[in-house]
């Protein structure tokens, strides 16, 4: 599974990455929202946006929307925390993380989907938030291994299909000898050097 470990439970790592994230967006100067982020074409607040969007379409899954929060445009910040925290408040009700659902690896639950994908956007996403707004970002050793080697284990033609979905920019080669962050940041085309 891309991104997990085995000594937290799903929700447990949901956790801990939101307050990772939580602690870079709360970093964000007000006037860094809409500075370039890593990902070609966006810029930081676009980058928040994406995660917001992202926990509607996962409470989705589950026949749930959002309540309502400040605007992305009003108040990135809050819109992460709150957006996130409503996936998180899901993921923590046992009924409901295990809702079968299908995706793209075919038939699953809610809870093995969201820690399969959103809850890794929680940790790519966050580097590239703290990067455009000039927030530093070390990435959670755990999360870093664990994203590495399940990217690293896709088929190839998944692997390509995320690059063309957009999911993952082109593929960089990192300098010799960088650490496991910037190699797992290349592999999903982030220039982290």
């Amino acid at each position: 599974m891309i991104g997990t470990s085995t000594d937290e439970t799903p929700a447990e790592r949901f956790a801990r990455r939101a307050q990772d994230l939580f602690a870079t967006v709360d970093a964000v100067a007000p006037d860094r929202w809409d500075d370039p982020s890593p990902c070609e074409g966006w810029t930081v607040r676009d980058v928040a946006r994406h995660v917001v969007d992202v926990q509607g379409t996962f409470a989705g899954f589950v026949d749930r929307e959002l309540q309502p929060f400040a605007s992305v445009d009003d108040d990135p910040a809050q819109a992460v925390r709150s957006s996130v925290s409503q996936v998180l408040a899901l993921l923590e009700d046992p009924e409901v993380a295990q809702q079968p659902h299908t995706g793209v690896f075919g038939a699953s639950t809610f809870e093995a989907t969201t820690d399969r994908f959103a809850s890794v956007d929680l940790v790519i996403h966050r580097w590239d938030l703290g990067t455009g707004a000039g927030v530093p970002v070390a990435l959670d050793e755990r999360d870093v291994a664990a994203c590495l080697a399940d990217v690293d284990a896709l088929p190839p033609d998944l692997r390509e299909m995320m690059r063309t979905a957009g999911a993952f920019g082109p593929e960089l080669t990192p300098p010799e000898g960088a650490d496991a962050q910037t190699r797992l940041l290349a592999t999903l085309g982030r220039k982290a050097w």
